[in-house]
């Protein structure tokens, strides 16, 4: 299982993959954790895949994938931004994928929240009743295919509202007509630098006044928030005066590992694009603190934190490409491609540094697979020895 590792300046260095780690399926539900992982889309490889293009998705593999996670106990949040919403995965794509994984989790019986949001309207400007009429339209698509609704941070409404009334207003009448209690969607600048003063200010301490008075307005619709603004701080200081009836999802992919544990009875659940990334090891995570060993779930999922680092580092929203690059080094695509030529969105030492990283966090699930992809793309790309 030797390799090679590209530094920034072109030198190869040599390197040896390690066995995988004998991580085992639950044969329970997880349970001392809600976990999701927003998960990818897999192309057709013979597909248009170029920017501008529609996405014309390979559905085997894409919801393989799907199934992939499900099998190791984690819920898949799915049309979220590892998806490419905003950045390749166009409005009919979104729901034709939303309809098949919902079919998909009743036979797997597996957990699905999928994102509500706002991007079928394809003008950039249009008018908070306008913004509204489309929530609900995406609302009652996802809720007729009986699937879990995360209510996404719109790109729209963060150009139509003008203060944190505008915010109360829109998602007092969206959740008002919604049949279930869903979960908020909070995104940091760092993933779509368009949100940076969403909830009506770029200063999260207050943004999160405005956050905390539409749950408290609306608990009965709301079952929590996903806040990704990479930010531990910020996030245990919304979770502390959260409604007792919501939870928290963290959203946090730099620093997930010790707001999940959690300390003095507080914690956070996860709804996560790096789980989507290392699905098996969070799942053996988990189920360490399921059986109280917090010295294990460190042990197992400490190291998974800084290749999470790498592959949302700056800039951030380009995460999605080594989501797929390590989905195809362990084989659950045939191609390392992506809708809207994304895949090409990283250079090739960033990539080898995440093959360390993911090697040293027991990502790699089939070793020799993943030695044998790599080498062929250095080899593709002139790297080769």
């Amino acid at each position: 299982m030797k390799t090679s590792l590209v530094a920034a300046d072109g030198t190869l260095t040599e390197h040896t993959l390690a066995e995988a780690p004998a991580y085992s399926r639950p044969t329970a539900p997880l349970q001392s954790r809600i976990a999701y992982a927003a998960a990818h889309v897999v192309p057709k490889r013979w597909a248009d895949n170029v920017p501008g293009s529609p996405a014309d998705i390979d559905w085997d593999e894409t919801l393989g994938y799907r199934h992939h996670l499900w099998s190791w106990g984690l819920g898949v949040a799915d049309a979220m931004d590892t998806a490419q919403r905003n950045m390749g995965l166009d409005a009919a794509a979104t729901r034709e994928l939303i309809r098949r994984s919902a079919i998909e989790s009743r036979s797997a019986h597996g957990a699905l929240v999928v994102g509500v949001n706002t991007d079928h309207v394809e003008e950039e400007v249009i008018s908070l009743d306008a913004v509204i009429a489309a929530y609900l339209e995406q609302l009652h698509f996802t809720e007729d295919q009986d699937a879990g609704v995360v209510l996404m941070a719109s790109r729209h409404l963060a150009r139509a509202a003008t203060s944190a009334a505008d915010y109360e207003r829109v998602y007092r009448e969206v959740l008002s007509r919604a049949s279930r209690p869903v979960v908020l969607h909070w995104l940091g600048a760092a993933f779509d630098p368009t949100l940076a003063s969403y909830f009506g200010s770029a200063d999260w301490t207050t943004a999160s006044s405005t956050v905390i008075r539409i749950m408290e307005q609306n608990a009965s619709k709301i079952s929590g928030i996903k806040m990704s603004l990479l930010d531990a701080s910020a996030e245990i200081a919304v979770r502390s005066k959260l409604p007792a009836t919501a939870t928290m999802y963290t959203g946090d992919d730099f620093n997930y590992v010790s707001l999940i544990e959690g300390s003095d009875g507080a914690f956070s659940n996860a709804l996560l694009g790096a789980f989507a990334a290392i699905g098996p090891t969070a799942s053996a995570a988990i189920q360490a603190l399921d059986r109280e060993q917090s010295e294990e779930y460190r042990r197992i999922l400490g190291p998974s934190e800084e290749l999470s680092r790498q592959i949302f580092t700056a800039p951030t929203f380009y995460y999605k490409t080594g989501i797929a690059f390590l989905s195809w080094l362990n084989g659950h695509q045939s191609a390392f491609s992506m809708i809207g030529g994304l895949h090409s969105a990283r250079s090739i030492p960033h990539l080898s540094e995440i093959v360390r990283l993911a090697d040293a966090a027991g990502a790699l699930e089939q070793p020799e697979l993943a030695a044998e992809r790599w080498n062929s793309l250095l080899k593709l790309n002139g790297l080769d020895r």
